[in-house]
């Protein structure tokens, strides 16, 4: 094993994160779609009789037509005072039939003696004998020395000595493990060039971001020879999560110019970095490196001119490289440059000393100064610029709305609206039940509009985010709403701003399918 290998532990670390939570049919979407990536581990979970879940996995993955991933099973060396054979963790990671196992031992002579409650000739053993009895069934195993920079930091030859007995017992690779994530890049450093000295095997890197250090020590190990590279999907992970892939891959490969994935390969990284999301049901981080929607956004007028006369004035490195794009924001502080950009659809060859973009620039701030915001609102932005220039044609008009909300005896509360519209000169009034008032709205408005518009119903609302204004005006202070949509090809966002709640949801409701219709066609 001599180039530098993926392996991703999405599904077992990065399901320990707080707030995900995976399904087995998560699991097995997210498990195709890296092999569709191309890594070449995918750590499944720990197999175990009290994780059905993770039994089913390792059983329901056969089906998967994986092309270049090895499925692998996850789990820790025999019990003290078992024998392997005899020991029911070993014999699990042997039923789940994976080719390949990772197994991880004690490296820290803290964690052998206080959470073990063994001896540490006993722990040596453990490691030894557990890889030797799982290798002996012809599997190929991955030594986690889990804790491995505290441990060589307290007691530097014991933790050497349990990687020798890894060594020993058969392992065709051993992953050093920063399992608590407080080693600094230096000491980091430092610990591999000794441990070098003694390995006979080759090592990967596994590290944790409680320090803020993931993605630096993990590069730093391949520096310094590691041959595995261990992380997962938008760093997801206990505590403050795991290396994050997303940042480290674009990092080695155009930074160092190390090959761990094509150019084909780190042109997919943003779309699967927010499948993960979506899987996960977490909002995508939109200031993460290289795959965030705010790596490449320009919001200063400064800037937007900058890069629209020399991109790298303002960035280190093309976005499509990473299937990611510039973006120009709209806001207070932007100038005419970015108003020119952002109209190329609607106005292509637009110049910031138009009329037309001043004009536009001049509206933008006297929203922004109600409470709109058009950074994250695009949709918006493009029916407000072609509402200003005269080339905007309304679908339908709002003559009512109105919301309802019951509360049973049981303390069970139910939403209703009440629509009324005039879509195309005729009358529509529905009726729509929601889990809540907003949600009773889109109902009521996507009841109304399909008939007329069937591509609604291709429409889902992605993210709903409320913001108060100002909190001392108490509960008649104003909010803004943000909504982000798509139709499974696009993603868009929408605004709106008002003292009422409801009133300023309906109007990013509004502009969200107006825009989706606006754009259709096109």
């Amino acid at each position: 094993m001599s180039e530098l290998t993926l392996y991703d532990s999405t599904l077992r670390d990065g399901a320990q994160a707080e707030g995900i939570s995976f399904s087995l049919e998560d699991k097995l979407m997210i498990a195709q779609r890296l092999d569709d990536f191309g890594v070449d581990y995918i750590e499944g979970g720990w197999p175990n009789p009290t994780n059905p879940k993770d039994l089913e996995f390792f059983i329901r993955a056969k089906e998967l037509d994986l092309k270049s991933s090895r499925i692998t099973a996850f789990g820790s060396t025999r019990r003290a005072g078992n024998k392997p054979e005899h020991d029911a963790i070993l014999n699990t990671l042997l039923s789940a039939e994976t080719q390949v196992i990772a197994l991880f031992g004690k490296s820290w002579d803290l964690h052998v003696t206080d959470v073990l409650g063994t001896t540490l000739d006993e722990n040596r053993c453990m490691i030894q004998d557990s890889i030797a009895f799982l290798k002996s069934s012809d599997r190929e195993i991955i030594y986690d020395a889990e804790h491995y920079f505290d441990g060589y930091k307290n007691n530097p030859q014991y933790a050497l000595d349990t990687l020798k007995a890894a060594e020993e017992g058969g392992a065709a690779l051993i992953v050093l493990c920063d399992t608590n994530g407080g080693c600094m890049p230096s000491e980091l450093q430092d610990i591999i060039a000794e441990t070098k000295k003694t390995l006979a095997v080759p090592f990967g890197i596994h590290t944790h971001n409680d320090s803020g250090m993931a993605a630096a020590n993990t590069i730093l190990a391949v520096q310094s020879g590691a041959v595995q590279v261990q992380g997962t999907i938008n760093g997801y992970g206990e505590r403050c999560g795991n290396a994050n892939l997303c940042t480290i891959l674009p990092n080695l490969k155009l930074k160092l110019g190390i090959d761990c994935v094509s150019e084909t390969q780190l042109k997919e990284l943003m779309k699967l970095s927010r499948f993960v999301s979506e899987i996960a049901n977490v909002a995508h981080d939109h200031r993460q490196a290289y795959v965030g929607e705010s790596a490449f956004a320009h919001k200063g007028g400064a800037h937007v001119d900058g890069v629209i006369k020399n991109v790298r004035s303002f960035e280190h490195v093309d976005p499509k490289l990473v299937g990611n794009e510039r973006r120009f924001l709209l806001s207070e502080q932007a100038g005419g440059s970015a108003v020119a950009r952002m109209l190329e659809k609607v106005k292509p060859g637009a110049e910031k000393r138009d009329p037309v973009v001043r004009k536009i620039l001049n509206e933008v701030k006297r929203k922004e100064h109600q409470g709109y915001t058009y950074e994250a609102a695009n949709g918006s932005f493009e029916i407000l610029a072609r509402k200003i220039m005269g080339t905007y044609r309304t679908r339908f008009e709002t003559q009512s709305f109105r919301t309802i909300i019951r509360r049973d005896e049981d303390g069970r509360s139910s939403s209703e609206a009440i629509v009324e519209l005039l879509v195309d000169g005729v009358e529509e009034h529905t009726v729509a039940k929601g889990d809540g008032p907003v949600n009773a709205l889109d109902n009521a408005l996507r009841k109304a509009l399909e008939r007329f518009y069937p591509q609604i119903g291709n429409v889902h609302l992605r993210d709903y985010k409320v913001r108060v204004l100002s909190s001392s005006d108490g509960t008649a202070a104003r909010v803004r709403v943000l909504i982000e949509s798509s139709d499974g090809k696009e993603v868009w966002g929408t605004v709106g701003a008002s003292e009422n709640i409801i009133e300023a949801s309906w109007e990013a409701l509004v502009d969200s399918l107006s825009y989706k219709l606006l754009k259709d066609e096109q």
